[in-house]
């Protein structure tokens, strides 16, 4: 698969005549020549897979990716350090969208095709694409499934595995050529429009310019790639049932509502303290205030990561309401990062009960989600992901203040755990991670791949229990 991407690089190298079409064949030849290799020198009898395989597969395949994802931009020259190359390309697959490269105009179209095509690669997820292709090996997908995507809850759209595979790719690639279309109306190029639409619904972050989406200044731009990037961090359970004539099913969900007030909120309150922040002369308009909030409340919550104004001048109050949606995420079951708003919404349910148990101990008092209860399993699980969560986020930072300082150390670890791109400090949104030394990029590439599997995926690999018969 990662070969036959790279010879779709190479085309784009050689429609427009760039010198890097050699690196995406050479590129596509090695990771080919392992491929068979691995192929026909692995014999195996039982082709069953069990949910330990799944674990291990599932964060081989991102690892083994990245490394063969990193060839091209070393050999072509365009990141030739490989820290650089693999922290880019494990934040694209990842759907991060960090980036350490100042200047993104200077790489050829395939490099930054390349960059667009692991972000929209890893949105719907690499192994998820791969439950398409596993019942022709006579190989059952289910615990691949379960290990790449590892959210609280999964309904009956989840469990059919292969069809949601499919169902996902056209309603994937159905958004993605809709944006694009609309990005060229706007006055974006074809090959713009499609790099930002593969990053958008994938909610990654790339862009085709140093700048991002400020490149343009387009207010339209702006409202579609808003519109896209909240539908990217919306349910795909919820958005198949809307698309098959059921918009009741989108607005009962109680996630779905406390995701949209989230945005909401946050973007209004954002919005208001710009108007009457009176420090710049940008945002004595209320539209212009209304559409930067929301743009960047809507980047971060679902951990997309464009940038379309540079917030660290924004007042105080709004970057600490940025900061604390870096940790939030957007729906379960979508291509975003983050805790996830259905994991803060149980939090929150269960806190207030427990102060209900504590009036009457006697009570019998459910947590319930969507009218049904919640297994106290589920709500302990929770629980565990979220102090985990905290626990990564602060080891992390801990590490990363050895090297630079506590604002950089902190956003840059929630910013790569969250998957979201840009932080605060110096990796602030018109800045980049390019100043970090090498391991705090291996480190944070790795931060990144935690994230994106959430956490237990990766981690139950390196317990002495996972590794016994």
């Amino acid at each position: 698969m990662e070969s036959i991407a790279f010879l779709l690089c190479m085309g784009v190298a050689l429609i427009y005549k760039e010198h890097d079409a050699d690196a995406f064949l050479i590129s596509a030849a090695i990771t080919l020549a392992v491929a068979l290799v691995l192929i026909f020198s692995t014999k195996v009898k039982d082709r069953t897979l069990t949910k330990r395989d799944g674990y291990l597969i599932v964060s081989l395949i991102w690892i083994l990716f990245t490394v063969f994802g990193s060839l091209p931009l070393m050999i072509s020259g365009s990141i030739p350090s490989f820290p650089d190359a693999f922290f880019e390309v494990m934040s694209g697959f990842t759907t991060t969208g960090s980036s350490i490269l100042n200047e993104v105009e200077v790489l050829p179209h395939a490099s930054l095709f390349w960059r667009s095509l692991t972000q929209w690669m890893g949105g719907l997820g690499i192994v998820v694409i791969l439950l398409a292709i596993l019942p022709s090996l006579g190989i059952e997908g289910r615990d691949l499934y379960v290990a790449e995507v590892p959210g609280p809850m999964h309904d009956k759209f989840s469990f059919t595995f292969h069809a949601t595979a499919r169902r996902m790719y056209i309603m994937y690639i159905g958004l993605t050529a809709a944006e694009t279309v609309m990005l060229m109306f706007g006055g974006m190029s074809l090959f713009d429009a499609v790099c930002h639409s593969f990053a958008c619904m994938a909610t990654g972050g790339y862009s085709t310019k140093t700048a991002s989406l400020a490149y343009w200044d387009s207010a339209y731009i702006q409202y579609v790639i808003t519109a896209f990037m909240f539908i990217g961090g919306t349910n795909y359970a919820l958005l198949y049932a809307l698309f098959k004539g059921k918009p009741s099913h989108l607005f009962k969900d109680e996630e779905f509502r406390l995701y949209t007030g989230i945005t909401v909120a946050v973007s209004l309150v954002i919005a208001a303290m710009l108007f009457f922040s009176g420090h710049q002369e940008e945002y004595s308009s209320i539209e212009r205030c209304i559409r930067d909030a929301f743009f960047q409340v809507v980047t971060i919550l679902t951990t997309t990561g464009f940038a379309s104004a540079d917030y660290l001048y924004w007042p105080y109050a709004a970057q600490m309401l940025l900061f604390i949606i870096l940790f939030i995420g957007g729906s379960a079951g979508s291509t975003v990062g983050g805790i996830k708003c259905v994991r803060i919404l149980l939090l929150f349910k269960n806190a207030f009960n427990e102060l209900k148990r504590i009036i009457h101990p006697n009570g019998i008092i459910n947590v319930k989600y969507n009218g049904k209860s919640v297994r106290p399993e589920l709500l302990s699980s929770i629980m565990s992901f979220f102090c985990m969560y905290m626990f990564t986020f602060v080891i992390g930072s801990i590490v990363m203040s050895c090297f630079t300082d506590i604002v950089t150390a902190t956003s840059a670890v929630i910013t790569c755990l969250s998957n979201v791109g840009p932080g605060f400090g110096d990796v602030g949104p018109m800045s980049n991670f390019s100043s970090l030394n090498g391991f705090c990029k291996i480190f944070l590439s790795f931060i990144m791949l935690v994230g994106r599997l959430e956490l237990f995926t990766f981690f139950v690999i390196f317990t002495t229990s996972f590794w016994k018969r």
